[in-house]
């Protein structure tokens, strides 16, 4: 046990040593401050309980008063406790780390520009009258609200996932239920949101209507969630078919140094065999290898198609360099 404790922190010496460490360091704290801004301009102000653990101490700051940033930090802190009782070894370093930032980050818009910053008239600069909730906001509608705070926190959210992090809270919630309940993650993330939402109902002189509100914008943002994400992560299936095929594959092996498949096909029309050469590209990768064969004048027939997802060894960067060693050496 000790011998793997040691290793593992000799391990993450070696990470923190790494450019891939400083970059994500970098995007997870963006993304965690685009967030924290989301929550104390648009979420706030508007008092909308949205499904997030931000939103459950919007309540609990409306029935007991204090800090917004101080219970963010003391709830995470518990959840992140419980996830490694509950959960084991389910979350690591990132999560811990953007969990415990969101707080001060929140604390730290407050500092450098509050909403409620009044000119010498005494009117507000940055917020107006909400005469649907009796608050200020800066919109002046808790549907526009609910827009912006919904579209910064889902860019947030996606940019998390895609280098494997998260913004803690509402996920780690949903994780346990997941693993007690037996929900898949996305029914777990929509039932946690919807029961944060309705603790809605304990904020004195609460509107019905803003639970609604903040139901929708929990549903909402899984929506967007996954649009963004499924941006981030856009990948090309190409699928060539031409007499060339072993140009097009030195092409790709050498070049862009991504590996491909090839089949045997049989033209319906005209009945030849011939070789179809299929490979997942990323958006910059399919766009040099299209200019590369008309420059070339490749005569060819292609396919391609969107994947959102890709798992295993295509993302692999030591693949990568190990197809870059073997040309090479050739």
């Amino acid at each position: 046990m000790t011998l793997n404790i040691k290793q593992s922190l000799i391990d993450f010496v070696k990470y923190m040593g790494t450019w891939k460490f400083w970059k994500e360091l970098v995007i997870m704290t963006l993304g965690m401050a685009v967030t924290a801004a989301a929550v104390y301009y648009f979420l706030v102000p508007s008092k909308l309980i949205i499904g997030t653990i931000s939103g459950l101490s919007i309540v609990l700051v409306s029935i007991f008063g204090g800090n917004l940033g101080t219970y963010i930090t003391v709830i995470n802190i518990i959840l992140l406790i419980l996830a490694f009782l509950l959960i084991n070894k389910e979350f690591g370093a990132k999560t811990v780390y953007t969990a415990l930032i969101l707080g001060p980050l929140t604390n730290f818009w407050a500092w450098v520009l509050p909403w409620d910053a009044r000119n010498s008239a005494g009117e507000y600069i940055l917020a107006h009258d909400n005469p649907i909730t009796g608050s200020a906001s800066i919109m002046g509608d808790p549907w526009l609200d609910l827009c912006c705070f919904v579209l910064l926190l889902s860019a947030s959210q996606a940019l998390m996932f895609s280098i494997n992090a998260s913004t803690g809270g509402l996920d780690i919630l949903a994780k346990i239920v997941n693993k007690f309940l037996h929900f898949d993650i996305g029914a777990s993330v929509s039932i946690a949101g919807a029961v944060i939402c309705c603790t809605a109902f304990f904020i004195p002189n609460n509107q019905f209507r803003m639970v609604i509100i903040g139901l929708i914008g929990t549903w909402i943002n899984g929506l967007v969630v996954d649009y963004f994400t499924a941006t981030l992560n856009n990948h090309k299936r190409l699928c060539i078919v031409s007499k060339d095929y072993e140009r097009i594959r030195q092409y790709i092996i050498g070049t862009l140094h991504r590996g491909c498949t090839l089949y045997e096909v049989t033209g319906g029309y005209s009945g030849e065999k011939s070789i179809e050469l299929e490979v997942l590209l990323n958006k910059d990768e399919f766009s040099k290898i299209l200019a590369w064969m008309k420059d070339e004048k490749i005569d060819a027939f292609s396919t391609a198609g969107n994947v959102s997802e890709v798992y295993g060894f295509w993302a692999n960067g030591k693949k990568r360099k190990a197809i870059k060693e073997q040309v090479d050496k050739r």
